[in-house]
């Protein structure tokens, strides 16, 4: 299982820019990940956390700020 830093990485700008992009375009929460999909990246639950992974790899990009739940 991947290990998530849950105290501390700040995703940078446009990602959080795009993130909130889809957000509002999309209908629901399950779209809205389908939708990051597409772009590359994807949001997994870590410690009750959301972190935003990049696809394929995994690689962790940082906490999802709260506004976005």
């Amino acid at each position: 299982m991947a290990h998530a830093d849950i105290g501390g990485a700040m995703i940078d700008a446009p990602i959080l820019n795009l993130i909130e992009r889809e957000k509002s375009k999309a209908l629901s929460n399950r779209e809205w990940k389908f939708r990051l999909a597409g772009y590359g990246y994807a949001i997994k639950d870590v410690a009750g956390a959301q972190v935003v992974t990049k696809l394929p790899q995994g690689i962790e990009l940082g906490v999802l700020p709260a506004q976005f739940h």
